[in-house]
Formats: structure tokens, C-alpha cells, sequence
């Protein structure tokens, strides 16, 4: 730890500071997502939109797949195309600032956990910093990863899935622009935070919360779980889809048991019992 420790007002100005230089990251950050969002060639048509057409690079994956697999052939019609309404007056305005502001918080998240590790770090011993600090990388890269198989796989299929069912031949479908942003936003933020569960674990772990045996005795409740959740994600019930979710879910359910301490033995187990 410092051996000039700081005095409560002291920790209160760090933190004003903290704040702050969070804040302005966000906002330039913020700002520059704003000017560079709208046109042909912005972000918005290019990168969120993309998921609304067929030549978006998910369903040309899976289209090449599809020569293996005969009940993918539907992602190889490049006519797809998902039109976009929108129904109230102030939506397209307000949806350009809050996806700037979405994008700016995903991508200045590294820098704000830096800020946070360097807010917390001069209370730690030193071994404690070495490890915090490769939590906070790791945290931080789950947190990205989980956003990208978001972004690239399972958003694009419950958006391919649910545009295309029909409950009625006689209904025209038309998707809001409100409808497809809270979808998009919440299964790419979800699926980041989803990733975070083995730092979640690691987190528990240390706190004496959670041991190793836990993942043992219910993998196989986890399994079926997780495979309920894949299928939820990915409602079009075919093996492939299905398995190319479960599979990175349980991954992480693997990793977390990876990472959190190991159960003690029986005898140790028994005595911290007794003593207690």
C-alpha cells in the first residue's frame, strides 16, 4: 500500500477527477460517433443496418456453409432486405444520440476501467495489483468478445428468423425503427455481459463464495439449461444455428470453473465446519 495515505477529502477530489475524465472520454468519443453516423458509407447504415440485408457477412458465411448443410440454404438470398419504418416524429433524432452515446460507452470501456483500476490500485498491496490488473484486461476482452459473436451471430439470427416468420400470410411485416434498436442494443450488450461471467465467477470465488465443485455437481443442469437459452436465442430449431450458440455458452461455463479456486479437501472441509 502507499505509505503516504491520503485523507478522505483527498480520495473525494481523486474520484471528482475519476469522473470526470470518464465523462469527457464519453462524450468525445460521443461526439465523434454523432458526426460520423449518418451517410451512405456512416455507421449507421454500414455497421447496424448491415444485419437487414443479405449480403451482410454472417449470412454469406452461412450461406457457404449451407453447400454442407441443406437447411441453411435460405441465407443465400442476397434479395433479403428488412425495410425499416419509422412512426414517430423525434425517433430518427433521438436514436442518432443515444446510439452514438451506446457506441461510445462500448468503446471507451477499456479506457474507463483503466480509470477505475487507477482510482482503486494505491489501495493494494502489490501482488494484489498484478493480479486485479490482468482481471481488468481479461474482464475487459470477454466484455468485446461477448459484443462481437452479439453482433455477428446471434443478433443477426433472431433478426433473420423473426422478420421472416408468419403467423399470417395476410400480414404485411414491417419492423419499427424503435423495435429493431432495443433489440440490437440489448442482445449485443447482453451477450458482453454474458462474457463477463467467468470474471463474475473469479470475483465470487474469491470472496469464498464459490468453489470448483459447484461447476461439477451441476453440469449436467447446466447443459440443459444452457441449451434452453440457445434455443431461445436461436429459435429456428435447426442442429447447426443451435449448436453454434450453445457452444460458446458453455465454453464459459468451463472457463468460470477454470477460474475460480478449487473445492478443498474433505478433512479441510470438515474442520472449517467445526470450527465454525
Amino acid at each position: 500500500m502507499q505509505q503516504d495515505e491520503m485523507s478522505f477529502w483527498d480520495h473525494l477530489e481523486e474520484l471528482r477527477w475519476t469522473i470526470f475524465r470518464s465523462l469527457l472520454a464519453l462524450l468525445i468519443f460521443a461526439i465523434g460517433f454523432f458526426a460520423l453516423m449518418r451517410g451512405e458509407h456512416g455507421i449507421f447504415d454500414s455497421i447496424i443496418m448491415a444485419p437487414t440485408r443479405g449480403d451482410f457477412l454472417t449470412y454469406r458465411l452461412f450461406c457457404n456453409v449451407g453447400s454442407y448443410f441443406s437447411f441453411l440454404n435460405d441465407f443465400c438470398d442476397e434479395a433479403f432486405r428488412i425495410e425499416i419504418i419509422n412512426i414517430k416524429l423525434a425517433t430518427q433524432f433521438f436514436t442518432h444520440m443515444t446510439t452514438s452515446f451506446w457506441l461510445a460507452l462500448v468503446l471507451t470501456f477499456p479506457y474507463l476501467m483503466f480509470e477505475v483500476w487507477k482510482f482503486v490500485s494505491p489501495a493494494l498491496y502489490e501482488n494484489e495489483k498484478k493480479n486485479v490488473r490482468w482481471v481488468f484486461l481479461f474482464g475487459t476482452a470477454m466484455f468485446f468478445v461477448g459484443c462481437a459473436i452479439g453482433y455477428y451471430l446471434v443478433f443477426p439470427l433472431c433478426l433473420r428468423f423473426l422478420a421472416t416468420y408468419h403467423v399470417s400470410e395476410a400480414i404485411t411485416e414491417q419492423v419499427s425503427l424503435d423495435s429493431y434498436m432495443d433489440n440490437f442494443l440489448m442482445l449485443i450488450f447482453v451477450m458482453g455481459i454474458i462474457f463477463e461471467m467467468p470474471l463474475v465467477s473469479w470475483l465470487l470465488s474469491q470472496l469464498g463464495l464459490l468453489r470448483r465443485n459447484f461447476f461439477h455437481k451441476f453440469r449436467r443442469h447446466a447443459i440443459v439449461i444452457l441449451l434452453i437459452a440457445a434455443a431461445l436465442i436461436t429459435p429456428s430449431g435447426d442442429p447447426f444455428t443451435l449448436a453454434i450458440v450453445f457452444i460458446p455458452l458453455y465454453a464459459l461455463y468451463e472457463l468460470s470453473a477454470f477460474f475460480v479456486k478449487p473445492s478443498p479437501p474433505p478433512d479441510e472441509d470438515e474442520e472449517a465446519v467445526a470450527q465454525s
